[in-house]
């Protein structure tokens, strides 16, 4: 599979105006890249050659129920976030969709900003979830087993506890700055005793297993006072 390092949020419609709106949205006010499916067979080739962080999916398509398309999604081993959008507002049928494998179930007409912030509700629970996958460059990063996996070679390396907390702290920036500061906080905690020196410590070793080159940086950039993830 064809994986793409910045991750899309994939949006099924059969509705050309609808599914343009919400697309315009995604990528105006959560800056995630889009890409667009009009059916259910069109969703399943999206799945299986573009990395996909979320999905949006309107029940009612023309080819197959938006539900049971969740659940195909599911078996093939999609595991990001699934947000159903429906008419069918009673309870048997919300029900229904999460148990089909939805990760939300959101009722049309609905506030644009409210399933935005549902959206990224669910973008962030997967990310601490254990099985989640963070793809990095040319890698696939394992952050409960502290591993990366190199997607060409299939050559795995070993991450210590701190360089993967490290990563995670960079990825969650997706693709900004993320200040020494705040990096310090999230791997060693907010009071603990620790020093600038330790940080760039780990960020040296971090290098050496990241980078293809560790004297041409391509991947974790030195800007400003912090460290920038190129994903």
């Amino acid at each position: 599979m064809r994986q793409d390092p910045l991750g899309k949020t994939l949006i099924v419609d059969s509705n050309d105006a609808a599914r343009h709106f919400l697309a315009g949205q995604v990528q105006l006010h959560e800056d995630l890249a889009v890409v667009e499916a009009r059916h259910g067979k069109e969703a399943l080739e999206r799945v299986a050659s573009v990395h996909i962080k979320a999905a949006l999916i309107d029940v009612d398509l023309p080819d197959i129920d938006g539900r049971d398309l969740c659940r195909l999604m599911r078996r093939r081993g999609v595991k990001v976030p699934i947000i159903l959008l429906s008419t069918h507002d009673a309870d048997a049928d919300i029900i229904l969709g999460l148990d089909k494998g939805a990760s939300d179930y959101v009722v049309k007409p609905f506030h644009l900003g409210v399933l935005l912030a549902r959206m990224r509700a669910q973008i962030r629970q997967f990310e601490q979830l254990d099985d989640a996958v963070f793809p990095i460059g040319p890698y696939a990063f394992h952050p409960s087993v502290k591993i990366l996996t190199d997607r060409a070679t299939e050559r795995k390396i070993r991450l210590t506890e701190r360089e993967a907390s490290i990563l995670k702290s960079l990825y969650r920036m997706n693709g900004r700055i993320a200040p020494m500061e705040r990096i310090m906080e999230d791997v060693w905690g907010q009071n603990a005793d620790v020093s600038i020196h330790a940080l760039e410590t780990h960020i040296y070793r971090l290098r050496q297993k990241l980078e293809p080159d560790p004297n041409a940086l391509q991947l974790l950039l030195t800007e400003g006072n912090g460290y920038r993830l190129v994903r």
